[in-house]
């Protein structure tokens, strides 16, 4: 790549230690210009000073991005929908950001003139999948440039002397080092201590949620309405899709909820330890899971729980745009149609307890459900779905016995076969 001719190239920056030395090695090996293009994505305070710092290092421009509101709708909201979750826990908070920086990273690219883009994520990880499949699907054209699959760095601490040999200023130092990311949906902490399973995450680490021990003695209530899937209020209050997460992150972390540490299957065929905080998808999750029982038939519902585990892998494998996510898409809009009502969540130290739930077009009926009964059900009518469901069980029994019986004793001269005559008696019972 070095002795490709690039003349302009777009990073995706996040004034992290990684992409903060991607600007000058990006000069000294190409000799480039640099836009520096940073996401917001929702992480707050780590956006500040983001474009002094860039131009400091070198980016001749810097771009903002305000992407938190086409990320949630656009991303959160249809994997929620879905019901994805990666390996049971993973609630794919950095997963489907990727998709929407990318998306905005290639727009600025073209809009620009330039002829590359680049990202920090190492050659190790599940992020340059992430990012170069998206370059792939929408800017085939563009170069990639992946610093991290081609520099003689191969450690932080490398990292942290190549930033202070340029005076680059970096938030990490060599014995507190966490690999974080945090935007609208969650936090994940990786590497530093967290790379030996021998040790437990320390409490100082969290950052989104309080400690089960620090929440609050009384059991908070939150309740959260939907309309045909997405959230769409808290507690009876209509809010905007970010306010919305805000609002269940901060209920959720005050009351210890969302944490997971996970040793999770990376795409590139390792195991990696990650530690996440989710608070308010936890919340969303618990009560879009519980209304969707109330408002999908049983058919329907399970082919659902099966497909998800198909778009979680595609979320966590980096394959957004491509026709099978949208197909699937299409699939569950559609399940999705009557999954509307109200779930009222009760959280006290870490723990969720569902404790009520309603919706227009729940297929909950009492009078069919109760163990009072009543004229809407007619238990007779069981005996024969028994018998129809339970003919090929029967069929299997009696061929099993038909065998024993034959291996028992000797087969007579000329008699009639046992097994054939006994499996043809049921068939004709």
């Amino acid at each position: 790549m070095k002795n490709v001719k690039i003349k302009k190239v777009v990073l995706a920056y996040s004034g992290g230690l990684d992409t903060s030395i991607i600007i000058p090695w990006l000069k000294e090996n190409f000799g480039c210009e640099v836009l520096a293009m940073a996401a917001d994505v929702g992480q707050g305070e780590e956006l500040e000073g983001l474009r002094e710092k860039a131009i400091a290092t070198g980016a001749s421009k810097v771009f903002v991005e305000d992407l938190r509101e086409e990320f949630v709708t656009g991303y959160i909201w249809p994997t929620l929908r879905a019901g994805a979750v990666y390996e049971s826990k993973y609630l794919l908070g950095t997963s489907f950001a990727r998709p929407v920086i990318a998306k905005r990273q290639v727009a600025i690219a073209l809009r620009e003139g330039a002829d590359a883009v680049a990202h920090g994520c190492t050659g190790k990880g599940n992020d340059q999948v992430r990012f170069e499949l998206t370059y792939k699907a929408l800017a085939p054209e563009l170069a990639v440039i992946a610093p991290w699959r081609q520099w003689s760095i191969r450690s932080r601490e490398d990292a942290i002397e190549y930033a202070r040999a340029r005076n680059v200023p970096v938030s990490v130092s060599k014995t507190k080092i966490y690999s974080r990311d945090r935007n609208l949906w969650h936090v994940s902490h990786e590497g530093g201590r967290l790379e030996s399973l021998a040790n437990a995450a320390e409490e100082p680490m969290w950052l989104m949620t309080r400690s089960p021990r620090e929440a609050p003695d009384r059991p908070a209530r939150v309740k959260i309405g939907f309309e045909k899937g997405a959230p769409v209020s808290v507690n009876g209050e209509a809010l905007p899709p970010v306010k919305l997460i805000e609002t269940l992150n901060a209920i959720g972390g005050e009351n210890a909820v969302g944490r997971i540490d996970l040793v999770e299957n990376r795409l590139v065929g390792i195991k990696s330890r990650g530690c996440y905080e989710t608070p308010g998808g936890t919340l969303l999750y618990t009560a879009h899971r519980e209304l969707e029982s109330l408002c999908l038939d049983r058919e329907t519902l399970h082919q659902k729980e099966a497909l998800a585990i198909r778009y979680a892998e595609l979320v966590y494998y980096g394959q957004w745009f491509t026709p099978l996510r949208e197909a699937l898409d299409a699939f569950v809009s559609e399940t999705q149609r009557t999954v509307t009502g109200e779930v009222t969540l009760e959280l006290y130290k870490g723990n969720t307890t569902v404790l009520k739930r309603s919706s227009p077009w729940s297929l909950y009926r009492e009078d069919l459900s109760s163990f009072t009964m009543g004229a809407g059900y007619d238990q007779k009518d069981a005996e024969g779905f028994i018998n129809c469901l339970g003919l090929p069980i029967k069929v299997k029994a009696i061929l099993d016995e038909g065998h024993k019986a034959k291996t028992a004793r000797p087969r007579k001269k000329d008699s009639a076969d046992d097994v054939g005559w006994t499996v043809r008696a049921a068939a004709g019972a």
